[in-house]
């Protein structure tokens, strides 16, 4: 059953997360506010790689047994440092786990630590589930993920690292599919508890 998950870790905050429904399949936005700690900014600012992975679950409702997941789709975030140029790269991949299995496509470098984390930290339109996917009767939800994934760093930063607040990014928030042609199911958050503003219309991504 569908139920609101709650973060982690305060440093980071999922302000805005919303899911569009058409006839080609569901699209996923979210605006995440995160402002990395002296310790994580200061090992970025040294070449230290971190990966942030989103992640969403379709699932379908199912009385008589466990709920069925109907689709799921991934993505790993790689952001990086350039000593030479001076410039911070961000690398996207298809799919999650660990980093010899990701093939990465798409770069983008930014002049700054800040710009290169809102490539990071804002999704608009994506695809999260086709059409033939949401076929069929029952209610849906999705479950929605986004974390910096402690197990692709480098071995020696990840001793001891679970540990510390700092490093600990897990943000969490569960949405009901909405039907075909409705308005998006959105969760917007705001530390007042008023409506947060709602992102841009989304472009569509893969």
């Amino acid at each position: 059953m569908a139920s609101a998950w709650g973060l982690v870790h305060a440093a980071a905050t999922l302000q805005q997360v919303s899911l569009e429904r058409t006839d080609e399949g569901l699209f996923l936005s979210a605006v995440v506010d995160y402002e990395p700690a002296a310790a994580v900014a200061e090992a970025v600012g040294r070449s230290v790689p971190l990966y942030f992975v989103a992640q969403a679950d379709v699932y379908r409702e199912r009385w008589y047994w466990a709920d069925e997941r109907a689709a799921t789709a991934s993505r790993t975030y790689r952001l990086a440092y350039q000593p030479l140029t001076r410039r911070w790269r961000v690398s996207m991949a298809t799919g999650s786990g660990p980093a010899a299995n990701l093939q990465y496509a798409l770069h983008q470098n930014h002049d700054s630590l800040r710009q290169a984390l809102s490539a990071v930290t804002r999704l608009y339109g994506w695809s999260v589930a086709e059409a033939d996917m949401l076929s069929g009767g029952g209610d849906r939800y999705l479950n929605f993920q986004f974390k910096l994934d402690m197990a692709l760093l480098p071995r020696p930063f990840q001793l001891g690292m679970n540990a510390q607040a700092d490093w600990n990014i897990d943000l969490r928030r569960t949405l009901p599919v909405p039907p075909l042609s409705a308005r998006p199911a959105s969760v917007p958050v705001r530390a007042d508890g008023a409506e947060a503003e709602q992102p841009p219309p989304p472009a569509r991504t893969p």
